[in-house]
């Protein structure tokens, strides 16, 4: 089963999104929106995308400053992104969907829930990201976050596309380098003006999603809607203390630990798939 890529032209952005949809019975198919983490692109998803699309309709969009959506010089803050994803869901007619959220869009997602309860059929939080709000010292840290957190590793620029995959190849975001990996690395990558190479996802995207992500809290209070936490053996969230939270907020909260690292949909795609599949097999 293949995507189709589309775009919608919004007020401020034109979004780019994938869309797996099998003609028979897609009316009755209930609504799947896939979000994409931080510097990775719709493409993340193709796997479960295929698994899932004879049951679902499926939309995965480029989050703005991400891939072939629209890259503004600013306008990376939750409010506009959610804003983002409301009118999308308007275009698609739809009034409400399970929504899978990834590292940044993990929290993104949690913030969401709490505005508008009524958009989620269920939530599917993917090894989410610094639920909290951080200490305004960590402020001074991000130039080193910039230069050492392996998702940006892959920005560049680097004098070749050569270079650009020598270096991808050891990510753990593309351990094992299959043909998935290897897809999404080549689909996120671009020749510059001036002849280098390096990542679609754009500096004041990166710089204001930081910005974001420390400045507001994710989890304030109570959300009730079905859950799933899926934390990766190796992903980012190890501690109890880092978990605390979500167990806290989240009253129908499913937790389920499987294998692989924070990008698991694309080092461990089948068990990856499984899990999502089993969980929305319950609605």
């Amino acid at each position: 089963m293949l995507y189709t890529r589309k775009t919608v032209n919004l007020p401020d952005i034109q979004l780019s999104y994938l869309e797996w949809q099998l003609e028979e019975n897609q009316d009755k198919k209930q609504p799947l929106l896939l979000l994409h983490g931080l510097a990775d692109l719709a493409l993340v998803w193709s796997s479960l995308g295929k698994y899932l699309a004879d049951k679902y309709h499926i939309v995965a969009p480029d989050m703005r400053g991400h891939g072939e959506s629209g890259k503004p010089e600013s306008g990376y803050t939750f409010e506009k992104t959610i804003t983002d994803l409301e009118a999308l869901m308007e275009h698609l007619n739809w009034s409400s969907a399970h929504i899978l959220g990834h590292s940044w869009t993990g929290k993104l997602a949690c913030i969401w829930a709490r505005q508008n309860r009524e958009r989620f059929k269920s939530m599917m939080l993917i090894d989410p990201i610094f639920i909290g709000k951080m200490p305004g010292l960590i402020k001074v840290t991000f130039p080193i976050l910039y230069r050492t957190l392996e998702t940006l590793k892959g920005m560049g620029p680097f004098d070749s596309f050569a270079e650009a995959e020598t270096q991808a190849k050891q990510l753990g975001k593309y351990a094992g380098w299959s043909e998935l990996q290897q897809i999404v690395f080549q689909e996120s990558m671009e020749e510059k003006a001036d002849g280098k190479w390096g990542s679609k996802f754009v500096i004041p995207a990166r710089d204001e999603i930081f910005e974001e992500v420390m400045r507001v809290p994710g989890l304030t209070e109570y959300i009730d809607v079905p859950t799933l936490f899926i934390q990766p053996e190796k992903g980012v969230n190890r501690s109890e203390l880092q978990i605390k939270p979500y167990r806290k907020y989240l009253r129908n909260l499913k937790m389920e630990k499987v294998p692989g690292n924070h990008w698991l949909f694309l080092v461990e795609p089948e068990k990856f798939n499984q899990t999502v599949g089993n969980f929305l097999d319950i609605f």
